[in-house]
């Protein structure tokens, strides 16, 4: 009798599942067709911070080679504020279709959710992630007339004065400014952070002498190095860049063991259908290893880094455990 039951109810489950995936196999068809026909209306790629900086510039890159690919347009639409985190609430909260993606960065995706206790979007939860788009070392430049040639002079002067000496970078939480809190931790100095709502404005007030010294990111910074308006002291990258082979890593001047990249890549909405994002991350990854491609964006300082969603979903967790410890160390909180 116990035999006769169970194979009946073997037979039951079985009839369940098999009714359970007849009813999957429209859904999957559909999301494949989907998929397929992807993109039929124009695409938007929110970018949580103004014009002119790295995430900005290397978004653009990537929107106009998607839109010579797509039968529709990517336009980017900037979201500037409260350290990225304006833009970043916009994109988890819009429509799960593929049709609005996320520049996520290293600030708004790896070090906003240590620092901002009233984060708007969970870094994790709220995104599905696609591909890195590309990553960068930073760069410390000095403004000519400031008197400060090397990463040994700027310590000094700090030494000298705590607190005195006034450093610029895109704004609160984002890697530029963690990643010189990691340095005056290192090495002992206190100096003063001056946040401004993005590069563009804070590089103005550099070339100006309005601040002194600026932490930025090589893409942002390297055409007003190499035009003179400000000076490169250190890199941040664990080895010298071919773009200023003559300007030595902060590992060199004195801080051994210092590393802090800027990186930026496409995130969705949590629900986006999984096809969808295979179907980004296919047409993504392949313009960035386009060798003319890879060579614009060597061109303006950032190395392309393409990847499977699961890579950079696995990258992202690394960045928020690592800016975690940075941001613990250095004792940096933000309202948010």
């Amino acid at each position: 009798m116990g035999g006769r039951q169970e194979c009946e109810g073997a037979t039951r489950r079985g009839l369940l599942g098999a009714a359970a995936l007849a009813g999957l196999a429209p859904r999957l068809a559909a999301a494949q067709s989907e998929a397929a026909s992807y993109p039929d209306r124009p695409v938007r790629f929110i970018v949580p911070f103004p014009p002119g900086q790295a995430a900005d510039l290397f978004a653009r890159l990537m929107a106009d080679e998607l839109s010579k690919r797509w039968p529709q347009r990517v336009v980017v639409e900037n979201r500037a504020g409260g350290a990225g985190a304006i833009g970043m609430e916009a994109g988890a909260r819009a429509a799960p279709d593929g049709y609005t993606l996320v520049v996520g960065t290293s600030g708004t995706l790896g070090i906003n959710p240590s620092v901002m206790p009233n984060l708007p979007y969970d870094a994790e939860r709220d995104f599905a992630a696609i591909t890195n788009i590309f990553t960068l070392p930073l760069v410390l430049a000095a403004h000519p007339g400031a008197g400060l040639d090397s990463l040994g002079t700027v310590l000094s002067r700090a030494k000298e004065a705590p607190g005195r000496l006034n450093y610029a970078s895109a704004g609160p939480g984002t890697a530029q400014h963690l990643a010189m809190e990691m340095l005056t931790h290192r090495a002992g100095v206190r100096m003063t952070h001056v946040p401004y709502r993005g590069s563009g404005p804070a590089m103005a007030d550099l070339i100006a002498g309005n601040v002194p010294l600026m932490m930025d990111s090589l893409a942002s910074a390297l055409p007003h190095v190499q035009s003179g308006r400000v000076r490169a002291l250190a890199i941040t990258g664990r080895e010298r860049v071919k773009q200023l082979p003559d300007t030595p890593t902060v590992a060199e001047s004195g801080l051994a063991g210092y590393e802090a990249l800027g990186w930026s890549g496409l995130v969705a909405p949590a629900a986006t259908p999984a096809a969808i994002i295979r179907r980004i991350n296919g047409d993504a990854v392949a313009i960035l290893r386009d060798p003319a491609v890879a060579a614009r964006m060597v061109e303006m300082g950032g190395f392309p880094a393409p990847g499977t969603p699961e890579e950079f979903a696995s990258f992202i967790r690394g960045e928020i455990a690592k800016w975690r410890g940075v941001a613990q160390d250095a004792n940096v909180r933000l309202e948010g």
